[in-house]
């Protein structure tokens, strides 16, 4: 571990209830990285966003952001450091229209992008505005999902299986806002299943096994430990 790291996670435990699902979960993210949690389902991958954000409901070990200690922090207050969570299931407001959505999360901080930023990234949700959260498609949902955490001020993004479901169309459109995001200094952790666009947006991709960190590869050496991958993700 680097004494740089703008997120620290050492030892990570993680339970639900009896279940014991982290053991001993071990990596960092530098400030501007994107970084993805690859495994199979099960591994862990999930729960390691939640044990990030304090939404499991026991953990132990060390979480440290930006210099501090996180570990006994609820999540609200590790939210107000500058962290949000997109997670899979999206949280979509049904009865709610996109730019009542769009509204309705805290700043946590300043430098949360307004709307016409955010009509810039996701044009769809532009046209659909006035379109209730039920009458979204499943891409749309996402994009709402990941612009709603955008206007909060948060700076580290957490984003649990942003592809799952969609179309390649709205796989290509979330790579490349990913990427504008990017140069624009937010740090990102992806949990994917979808290898290869984790392998277009990622630096590092960190591999879980059973509640475990047991590896690490660069996206520059993919090629490389093709066969080694395959392995540890079952494809």
């Amino acid at each position: 571990m680097s004494d740089g790291a703008l997120l620290r996670v050492e030892g990570l435990q993680g339970w639900y209830g009896e279940s014991h699902v982290l053991h001993g979960i071990d990596f960092e993210v530098a400030r501007g990285e994107v970084v993805t949690l690859l495994g199979r389902n099960g591994a862990g991958k999930t729960s390691t966003l939640l044990g990030i954000m304090g939404m499991l409901p026991r953990r132990e070990g060390s979480v440290v952001f930006d210099g501090t200690e996180t570990i006994a922090m609820n999540s609200r207050r590790i939210a107000r450091h500058g962290i949000a969570i997109c997670p899979e299931e999206r949280g979509i407001f049904a009865s709610l229209n996109v730019e009542e959505n769009l509204m309705l999360p805290p700043r946590i901080a300043g430098g949360g992008l307004d709307l016409d930023r955010i009509y810039e990234l996701f044009p769809n949700l532009k046209e659909r505005r006035r379109s209730q959260g039920t009458k979204l498609s499943g891409g749309e949902q996402q994009m709402l999902a990941i612009a709603r955490i955008l206007r909060t001020g948060a700076k580290f993004l957490l984003l649990d299986e942003p592809t799952e479901g969609l179309a390649p169309v709205i796989v290509k459109h979330i790579g490349g806002t990913i990427a504008k995001l990017k140069t624009e200094g937010f740090t990102i952790v992806l949990v994917e299943q979808n290898f290869r666009f984790a392998a277009s947006v990622a630096d590092r991709h960190y591999i879980v096994q059973e509640g475990q960190v047991v590896d690490m590869i660069a996206n520059a050496d993919i090629d490389a430990n093709t066969e080694k991958l395959h392995g540890y993700l079952g494809v």
